[in-house]
């Protein structure tokens, strides 16, 4: 039998069970208190990392010594890539104008890309050299130099290669899609309204239009015929012509020797010691920041690419 409590012990108990509720309260308010200053902590440290990733300590007294600029030009040429005009030109600049430089290396590594982007690059390191020419700018080529990379090498002085580099393919190419096959199988209908009878150039989802196809194939000729001007004026007499050198082939960077496609052999290292003279080397090149190397990692760039190609007629004009 339950024995019934007195108002005394009703009250006892209420206040026992609100003192309770108060002090896992407060607890809780602790808890919460101490993530908080968790997070604050680790959230300056990340600030404290990426600092240390993005600045340069202590180049500015690295300057005063004379040294080799050192320049990357890593991946795909375009526009919103890694390799773009905009930060190409900003380190030529910057190293170009740099009294301690004592030479410049292009160290390239791209199987080409935009021809707008990779004639930018070219047109900036001519007007350098010849705005400074106490001042060489050397290209040394890892794995690959070829199309809108050779196009931007050329430029150089000379261009430094190892014997297994591959360098060349002056040519250049519109790549694309056709779906009529496909939709036909799907039953699917391509309904474009223009305004303009080539406005829908190329379109991934129509048939071929001869007259379009003459018009792009005119296209292509004239940027390689441009192509092939800026390799003969950038190599000069050193260039042995063959009937295939403008072919789009590649040769390997012994080969390339042999043809005067390129001068000698080297690397960032043997050059700026032995050609240059100058062993200490700085890099110039515009670093990327955190949110830009994140989102290509998610392949956010990738994905961009190709809905553009999709989305823009379905055709991808390249030095590649």
């Amino acid at each position: 039998m339950e024995i019934p409590q007195t108002p005394e012990q009703q009250n006892d108990w209420e206040r026992k069970t609100l003192e309770r509720l108060a002090f896992a309260a407060l607890e809780e308010q602790k808890a919460r208190r101490r993530w908080g200053i968790f997070f604050r902590i680790l959230g300056f440290a990340y600030l404290l990392v990426a600092l240390f990733v993005v600045v340069d300590w202590g180049s500015e007294t690295s300057h005063q010594e004379r040294h080799t600029a050192l320049i990357n030009l890593h991946g795909v040429i375009e526009a919103k890539g890694e390799a773009n005009a905009e930060d190409l030109v900003a380190a030529l600049n910057a190293a170009f104008e740099e009294k301690h430089v004592a030479g410049v290396i292009l160290r390239i590594n791209s199987p080409g890309g935009s021809p707008v982007q990779s004639s930018l690059i070219n047109d900036e390191i001519r007007r350098l050299r010849e705005k400074h020419p106490d001042k060489p700018l050397y290209a040394v080529v890892e794995d690959m130099c070829a199309s809108g990379g050779y196009f931007v090498a050329v430029a150089a002085d000379r261009i430094y290669v190892n014997r297994a580099s591959v360098v060349g393919s002056i040519g250049v190419l519109m790549s694309g899609f056709g779906f009529t096959g496909t939709m036909d199988k799907l039953g699917v209908e391509r309904r474009l309204l223009t305004a303009g009878e080539n406005k829908g150039f190329l379109d991934a989802f129509s048939p071929q239009v001869p007259r379009q196809t003459a018009h792009a194939q005119a296209l292509l000729d004239d940027i390689h015929k441009q192509f092939i001007d800026v390799v003969r004026a950038g190599r000069g007499k050193r260039l042995k012509e063959t009937p295939e050198m403008f072919s789009g082939l590649m040769w390997t960077g012994q080969k390339s020797v042999e043809l005067g496609l390129a001068d000698d052999f080297g690397s960032v290292d043997t050059v700026a010691r032995d050609v240059i003279k100058a062993e200490k080397i700085l890099d110039y090149s515009v670093k990327e920041n955190i949110a830009e190397r994140f989102a290509k990692r998610l392949g956010a760039g990738a994905v961009g690419t190709l809905w553009q190609g999709l989305s823009s007629g379905g055709f991808d004009l390249r030095l590649n």
